[in-house]
């Protein structure tokens, strides 16, 4: 079936979208409701508002009680689950087909009448206290904080995603009203849903749950900050001393989302860290035997992007470690990758894209990321045709635009054994 068949989509006069894919051989349906706010839309005094948000509209509504959302949605038969992200909020369920629309009616509920009484937020301060608590607890979790907070220094994306234990106490149901009032509205939404569904179903739904006049839904809303990032370099060590394993961050400017070199930048990372064949996992783990968890991966934005390195390993091996990574990105730019290395990363992505399309799940989510950063769907030809074209010169490309001794970054925690890093033993030259 052609694309332009099985994927449809509504945009109404108020800014809410509505976007569908039909896949008539399931019998599942994922529905995604994506907020176009996370803690980029934040002040420093609101930091952790949005999340603190997502927690708040499962504790009522003006017609369901917290329990009565958390029975309806055990009764849906699938987990409703909610996120948080520098520039998006989303509420995601997975049903069987025929209770499509109660899963929408919840969660459209939950969005555009909660209740945010004070009682229930004052136990909600004290869930997300705890979870700030966990990630203080989570080395790689507490790192990779720590490392934003020096990368991106008095920008909203170097703030942590839940707030912080003053912001978060400071939030009442009265500010949390305020903000999701003048915030939630219909043109920061976009409505996904792929399975076994009628898109003028999905539509009348969502024309029925958000009409232009509803208070706190109209058209134009908070958005990001507009304020592009100027990436900083840090050499962060950070000291503690209660860690087995020292974890370790190198990381680089990076593409934005929607960068046309998205596909071989996503070839790189594969050949240097993602997977078990990648060079830092053969070298680092395989050949020296010096960690059990070692990769790459990236973070892109709307308008910039982070590449990053992640090890952890014992503290007097934290050396080495850094010095094998390092010396994996002098051979790419210096040797480039091989035809054989490419080939497998392209059959490793494209069987990965083509297993992705049997999940609902994994179609709405790439409804919603098409839409958010592409402006619309691309399709899984158009997918499949660009990374085959990219070339070995490419990836090389890609590397010596990026990897550049001046613009990389380090952060360590745990028990550091005496260790000094400076510019020098970052030299990707």
């Amino acid at each position: 079936m052609n694309l332009k068949d099985t994927i449809k989509t509504t945009r109404f006069e108020n800014g809410l979208t509505v976007i569908t894919e039909t896949m008539p051989d399931v019998r599942s349906a994922t529905l995604g409701f994506w907020v176009k706010l996370g803690s980029r839309s934040e002040s420093p005094e609101l930091n952790g508002i949005c999340h603190f948000i997502e927690h708040a509209v499962f504790k009522g509504t003006s017609r369901r009680s917290a329990l009565d959302i958390a029975i309806e949605s055990d009764k849906l038969g699938g987990n409703l689950n909610a996120f948080t992200s520098h520039e998006e909020t989303g509420f995601i369920v997975k049903v069987v087909d025929d209770r499509i629309e109660q899963a929408f009616d919840l969660i459209a509920d939950m969005l555009t009448a909660p209740r945010f009484e004070e009682k229930e937020m004052r136990r909600e301060r004290g869930v997300i206290i705890e979870e700030i608590k966990m990630v203080e607890d989570s080395p790689e979790d507490l790192l990779t904080e720590l490392f934003l907070s020096k990368v991106f220094p008095g920008h909203p994306l170097g703030r942590p995603i839940e707030g912080t234990k003053k912001t978060v106490r400071s939030f009442t149901g009265e500010k949390a009203a305020a903000f999701h009032s003048a915030n939630y509205s219909s043109g920061n939404i976009l409505i996904a849903c792929a399975g076994n569904v009628d898109h003028d179903r999905i539509a009348s739904l969502a024309e029925r749950s958000f009409p232009a006049s509803r208070n706190g839904l109209k058209k134009n809303g908070l958005q990001k900050s507009e304020q592009k990032p100027v990436l900083a370099t840090p050499i962060v060590l950070s000291k503690k001393r209660n860690l087995e394993q020292t974890h370790l961050i190198i990381a680089s400017p990076w593409i934005a989302a929607g960068d046309k070199k998205r596909y071989a930048a996503s070839l790189l990372i594969s050949i240097l860290g993602d997977g078990n064949s990648s060079r830092l996992w053969q070298n680092i783990r395989e050949k020296h035997g010096l960690a059990y968890s070692v990769g790459a991966n990236s973070d892109s934005f709307s308008d910039c992007g982070i590449f990053s390195i992640y090890a952890g390993t014992s503290p007097e091996n934290l050396g080495e470690v850094i010095d094998l990574s390092i010396g994996e990105i002098k051979k790419i730019k210096r040797s480039g990758v091989s035809t054989d290395e490419l080939s497998l990363v392209k059959e490793q992505t494209i069987a990965s894209v083509l297993l992705s399309l049997e999940s609902s799940a994994s179609r709405v989510e790439t409804l919603a990321h098409n839409e958010i950063v592409h402006g619309r769907q691309i399709p899984v030809e158009e997918t499949i045709a660009k990374l085959e074209a990219v070339s070995t010169d490419d990836v090389t490309a890609v590397a010596n635009e990026f990897f550049q001794t001046e613009n990389i970054s380090l952060a360590a925690l745990g028990n550091l054994n005496g260790i000094k890093v400076d510019r020098d033993r970052l030299n990707v030259s």
